[in-house]
Protein backbone atom coordinates (compact mmCIF):
# COMPACT_ATOMS: atom_id res chain seq x y z
CA UNK A 1 0.00 0.00 0.00
CA UNK A 2 2.82 2.43 0.89
CA UNK A 3 4.64 1.61 -2.34
CA UNK A 4 1.54 2.27 -4.43
CA UNK A 5 0.99 5.63 -2.69
CA UNK A 6 4.61 6.57 -3.28
CA UNK A 7 4.15 5.74 -6.94
CA UNK A 8 0.94 7.75 -7.23
CA UNK A 9 2.52 10.89 -5.78
CA UNK A 10 4.94 11.65 -8.63
CA UNK A 11 2.25 10.75 -11.16
CA UNK A 12 -0.11 13.24 -9.55
CA UNK A 13 2.58 15.92 -9.46
CA UNK A 14 3.45 15.33 -13.10
CA UNK A 15 -0.18 15.74 -14.10
CA UNK A 16 -0.37 19.05 -12.23
CA UNK A 17 2.88 20.52 -13.50
CA UNK A 18 2.87 19.47 -17.14
CA UNK A 19 0.50 19.71 -20.03
CA UNK A 20 0.38 17.07 -22.73
CA UNK A 21 -2.14 17.29 -25.54
CA UNK A 22 -2.24 14.63 -28.22
CA UNK A 23 -5.18 14.84 -30.61
CA UNK A 24 -6.31 13.79 -34.06
CA UNK A 25 -8.63 16.02 -36.04
CA UNK A 26 -10.01 16.40 -39.55
CA UNK A 27 -9.38 19.47 -41.67
CA UNK A 28 -11.39 20.19 -44.80
CA UNK A 29 -9.65 21.79 -47.76
CA UNK A 30 -9.87 25.58 -47.72
CA UNK A 31 -10.56 25.66 -43.95
CA UNK A 32 -8.53 26.54 -40.85
CA UNK A 33 -8.37 24.98 -37.40
CA UNK A 34 -6.62 26.59 -34.41
CA UNK A 35 -5.65 25.08 -31.06
CA UNK A 36 -4.66 27.21 -28.05
CA UNK A 37 -2.47 26.37 -25.08
CA UNK A 38 -1.97 28.50 -21.97
CA UNK A 39 1.80 28.62 -21.36
CA UNK A 40 3.62 30.58 -18.68
CA UNK A 41 6.81 32.49 -19.46
CA UNK A 42 10.16 30.65 -19.53
CA UNK A 43 8.38 27.31 -20.04
CA UNK A 44 9.64 24.84 -22.62
CA UNK A 45 7.13 23.61 -25.18
CA UNK A 46 7.48 21.14 -28.04
CA UNK A 47 5.05 19.98 -30.67
CA UNK A 48 4.89 17.78 -33.73
CA UNK A 49 2.23 17.25 -36.34
CA UNK A 50 1.74 15.03 -39.35
CA UNK A 51 -0.85 14.33 -42.01
CA UNK A 52 -2.25 10.80 -41.94
CA UNK A 53 -1.77 9.04 -45.27
CA UNK A 54 -5.21 7.86 -46.46
CA UNK A 55 -3.54 5.17 -48.57
CA UNK A 56 -0.90 3.36 -46.54
CA UNK A 57 1.96 2.04 -48.61
CA UNK A 58 1.42 4.65 -51.33
CA UNK A 59 2.84 8.18 -51.75
CA UNK A 60 0.99 10.98 -49.99
CA UNK A 61 -1.52 12.67 -52.33
CA UNK A 62 -0.59 16.19 -53.37
CA UNK A 63 -3.88 17.46 -51.91
CA UNK A 64 -2.85 16.25 -48.43
CA UNK A 65 -0.49 19.10 -47.59
CA UNK A 66 -1.00 21.78 -44.97
CA UNK A 67 0.39 25.06 -43.66
CA UNK A 68 1.12 25.50 -39.95
CA UNK A 69 1.80 28.55 -37.83
CA UNK A 70 2.41 28.96 -34.09
CA UNK A 71 2.00 32.42 -32.57
CA UNK A 72 1.96 33.97 -29.10
CA UNK A 73 -0.70 36.10 -27.45
CA UNK A 74 0.93 39.24 -28.86
CA UNK A 75 1.19 37.87 -32.40
CA UNK A 76 4.86 36.90 -32.34
CA UNK A 77 5.61 34.09 -34.78
CA UNK A 78 7.38 31.02 -33.32
CA UNK A 79 6.91 28.51 -36.13
CA UNK A 80 5.82 28.55 -39.74
CA UNK A 81 5.79 25.78 -42.35
CA UNK A 82 4.11 25.95 -45.76
CA UNK A 83 2.78 23.07 -47.86
CA UNK A 84 4.24 20.25 -45.74
CA UNK A 85 3.16 16.75 -44.72
CA UNK A 86 4.66 16.95 -41.21
CA UNK A 87 6.67 19.21 -38.98
CA UNK A 88 7.74 20.00 -35.45
CA UNK A 89 8.56 23.00 -33.28
CA UNK A 90 10.27 23.66 -29.96
CA UNK A 91 10.81 26.93 -28.12
CA UNK A 92 10.91 28.55 -24.70
CA UNK A 93 7.97 30.87 -24.15
CA UNK A 94 9.18 34.44 -23.74
CA UNK A 95 5.79 35.71 -22.62
CA UNK A 96 2.92 34.21 -20.67
CA UNK A 97 -0.50 33.70 -22.20
CA UNK A 98 -2.42 31.70 -24.80
CA UNK A 99 -0.27 30.37 -27.63
CA UNK A 100 -2.08 29.38 -30.80
CA UNK A 101 -1.24 26.68 -33.34
CA UNK A 102 -3.19 27.09 -36.57
CA UNK A 103 -3.40 24.65 -39.47
CA UNK A 104 -4.99 25.23 -42.85
CA UNK A 105 -5.08 23.58 -46.23
CA UNK A 106 -5.45 25.21 -49.65
CA UNK A 107 -8.76 25.07 -51.44
CA UNK A 108 -9.03 21.98 -53.60
CA UNK A 109 -11.57 20.72 -56.12
CA UNK A 110 -13.13 18.34 -55.45
CA UNK A 111 -13.01 19.08 -51.69
CA UNK A 112 -10.83 16.76 -49.64
CA UNK A 113 -10.63 16.03 -45.93
CA UNK A 114 -7.18 15.81 -44.32
CA UNK A 115 -6.64 13.95 -41.04
CA UNK A 116 -3.95 15.49 -38.82
CA UNK A 117 -2.22 14.06 -35.76
CA UNK A 118 -0.96 16.75 -33.38
CA UNK A 119 1.06 16.29 -30.18
CA UNK A 120 1.77 19.35 -27.99
CA UNK A 121 3.69 19.14 -24.73
CA UNK A 122 4.68 21.83 -22.22
CA UNK A 123 6.57 21.92 -18.96
CA UNK A 124 8.05 18.70 -17.63
CA UNK A 125 6.26 16.64 -20.28
CA UNK A 126 8.25 18.41 -23.00
CA UNK A 127 11.57 16.94 -21.84
CA UNK A 128 13.06 13.91 -23.56
CA UNK A 129 13.79 11.84 -20.44
CA UNK A 130 15.13 8.97 -22.49
CA UNK A 131 17.91 11.18 -23.82
CA UNK A 132 18.60 12.49 -20.32
CA UNK A 133 19.06 8.95 -19.04
CA UNK A 134 21.37 8.01 -21.93
CA UNK A 135 23.52 11.13 -21.65
CA UNK A 136 23.84 11.03 -17.89
CA UNK A 137 24.12 7.25 -17.54
CA UNK A 138 21.74 7.34 -14.59
CA UNK A 139 19.78 4.46 -13.16
CA UNK A 140 15.99 4.25 -13.00
CA UNK A 141 15.68 5.55 -9.43
CA UNK A 142 17.89 8.57 -10.11
CA UNK A 143 15.93 9.34 -13.26
CA UNK A 144 12.65 9.29 -11.33
CA UNK A 145 14.18 11.62 -8.73
CA UNK A 146 15.26 14.01 -11.48
CA UNK A 147 11.71 13.94 -12.87
CA UNK A 148 10.30 14.58 -9.42
CA UNK A 149 12.68 17.48 -8.79
CA UNK A 150 11.79 19.12 -12.08
CA UNK A 151 8.11 18.56 -11.35
CA UNK A 152 8.39 20.23 -7.94
CA UNK A 153 10.22 23.19 -9.47
CA UNK A 154 7.55 23.46 -12.14
CA UNK A 155 4.76 23.37 -9.53
CA UNK A 156 6.57 26.04 -7.52
CA UNK A 157 6.79 28.31 -10.57
CA UNK A 158 3.16 27.56 -11.45
CA UNK A 159 2.04 28.66 -7.98
CA UNK A 160 3.83 32.01 -8.35
CA UNK A 161 2.36 32.40 -11.84
CA UNK A 162 -1.18 31.71 -10.59
CA UNK A 163 -0.68 34.11 -7.69
CA UNK A 164 0.40 36.87 -10.09
CA UNK A 165 -2.62 36.15 -12.31
CA UNK A 166 -4.89 36.31 -9.27
CA UNK A 167 -3.45 39.68 -8.25
CA UNK A 168 -4.00 40.98 -11.80
CA UNK A 169 -7.62 39.81 -11.73
CA UNK A 170 -8.21 41.40 -8.30
CA UNK A 171 -6.75 44.69 -9.52
CA UNK A 172 -9.00 44.51 -12.59
CA UNK A 173 -12.04 43.83 -10.39
CA UNK A 174 -11.21 46.79 -8.14
CA UNK A 175 -10.80 49.09 -11.14
CA UNK A 176 -14.07 47.84 -12.65
CA UNK A 177 -15.98 48.29 -9.39
CA UNK A 178 -14.61 51.81 -9.03
CA UNK A 179 -15.70 52.73 -12.55
CA UNK A 180 -19.14 51.22 -11.98
CA UNK A 181 -19.53 53.25 -8.77
CA UNK A 182 -18.68 56.49 -10.58
CA UNK A 183 -21.02 55.56 -13.42
CA UNK A 184 -23.84 54.87 -10.95
CA UNK A 185 -23.33 58.25 -9.26
CA UNK A 186 -23.28 59.99 -12.62
CA UNK A 187 -26.47 58.19 -13.71
CA UNK A 188 -28.20 59.16 -10.45
CA UNK A 189 -27.12 62.80 -10.88
CA UNK A 190 -28.43 62.88 -14.45
CA UNK A 191 -31.75 61.33 -13.42
CA UNK A 192 -32.22 63.83 -10.56
CA UNK A 193 -31.28 66.70 -12.85
CA UNK A 194 -33.81 65.62 -15.48
CA UNK A 195 -36.50 65.19 -12.83
CA UNK A 196 -35.76 68.67 -11.45
CA UNK A 197 -35.92 70.22 -14.93
CA UNK A 198 -39.22 68.49 -15.59
CA UNK A 199 -40.71 69.84 -12.33
CA UNK A 200 -39.43 73.34 -13.11
CA UNK A 201 -40.89 73.17 -16.62
CA UNK A 202 -44.30 71.99 -15.35
CA UNK A 203 -44.35 74.67 -12.67
CA UNK A 204 -43.53 77.38 -15.23
CA UNK A 205 -46.18 76.04 -17.60
CA UNK A 206 -48.91 76.03 -14.94
CA UNK A 207 -47.95 79.53 -13.77
CA UNK A 208 -48.24 80.85 -17.33
CA UNK A 209 -51.65 79.20 -17.64
CA UNK A 210 -52.53 80.67 -14.22
CA UNK A 211 -53.51 77.25 -12.97
CA UNK A 212 -51.50 77.65 -9.77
Amino acid sequence: MIGSRALLLPILLLSLAATCRSIRFELQSGHTKCITEDIKSNSMTVGKYSVVNPNEGHPMPESHKLTARVTSTYGNNYHYADHVESGQFAFTAAEAGDYMACFWTPDHQPPTTVTVEFDWRTGVASKDWGSVAKKGQVDLMELELKKLQDTINSIHEEMFYLRDREEEMQELNRATNSKMAWLSCLSLFVCLSVAGLQLWHLKTFFEKKKLI
